[in-house]
């Protein structure tokens, strides 16, 4: 089978970049990584971080930029990543006021065209990166998520499969992939195990929510560790036209975070990628 080149999203070692960010440039390379996936600039100029990423000998493939940070200076934040050089701005989550089912929603999708407008304009181009809570229907019997991606255009927006998120909304990602043929020029790999209807997920990604009554566990794991069928995840990435697959990890328990994206990049070559 057709493989594809490999990134990592860098909010999966984000201490270790906040530390060092050369350094683990460096690191993410020898463990085999092709690219990255910023999730912020860790108080370094835009220069710098291109520099970083370049001299490691990696592909400054995309970046997570907060919803917020794009709405409030559309045009000098995505200066930042113009002079970076990335090909891929995601909008990566929305806050619980912003999500499907609140009344700012609608006019959010509007700005989400806008943003694809501006990023087109500087020759990027826009994602949109899924968790679990854009699976609520709408009124018409769509996913929240699909309704994004029917009322833009694929030139102003293109997916990012999160396809842990996927899952655990109770579908099937390697299917929700290839639905997006032709749309999905990158996939999320991450991998997780789940017991029961757990009330701590957003609280592993680092987000405060009211505390739920927890009915089981949630747990990130390295890719190939947990619940996820992978070669399908795989193959559907191939068959969709993908140009990169990315690993990502939200929490490590156990072991480093960087001992973590070794062990989803080893599982990966075992799988010939």
């Amino acid at each position: 089978m057709k493989t594809l080149p490999v990134a990592v999203q860098v909010y999966s070692v984000r201490d270790d970049a906040e530390k060092d960010f050369r350094g683990t440039m460096q690191k993410i390379k020898a463990l085999g990584y092709e690219g990255v996936e910023l999730a912020g600039l860790y108080g370094l100029e835009p220069a710098e971080i291109k520099a970083a990423i370049a001299d490691a000998g990696l592909v400054a493939l995309s970046a997570h930029v907060p919803f917020q940070e794009l709405v409030a200076d559309m045009d000098g934040t995505i200066a930042k990543y113009v002079e970076i050089g990335v090909q891929y701005i995601a909008i990566p989550y929305l806050m619980e006021e912003d999500r499907p089912g609140t009344p700012k929603f609608e006019d959010n999708v509007k700005l989400f065209a806008e943003i694809g407008r501006k990023c087109k304009e500087n020759g990027i181009q826009t994602l949109y990166h899924n968790h679990d809570f854009e699976f609520m229907k709408m009124d018409d019997g769509r996913y929240a998520l699909d309704y994004i991606y029917d009322t833009i255009p694929a030139d102003l927006l293109q997916t990012e499969i999160d396809t842990c998120w996927v899952k655990v909304a109770g579908e099937d990602p390697a299917a929700y992939v290839k639905k997006y043929s032709g749309r999905a020029p990158v996939v999320h790999l991450k991998d997780f195990h789940k017991e029961g209807k757990p009330g701590n997920m957003y609280e592993l990604i680092g987000t405060e929510v009211k505390k739920e009554e927890s009915a089981g566990t949630f747990e990130f794991r390295p890719v190939g560790s947990g619940d996820q069928d992978f070669p399908s995840i795989l193959e559907a990435s191939v068959e969709a036209g993908a140009k990169w697959v990315v690993v990502e990890q939200d929490q490590s328990i156990g072991r480093t975070p960087m001992e973590a994206i070794q062990m989803s990049r080893e599982y990966l070559k075992g799988l010939g990628w």
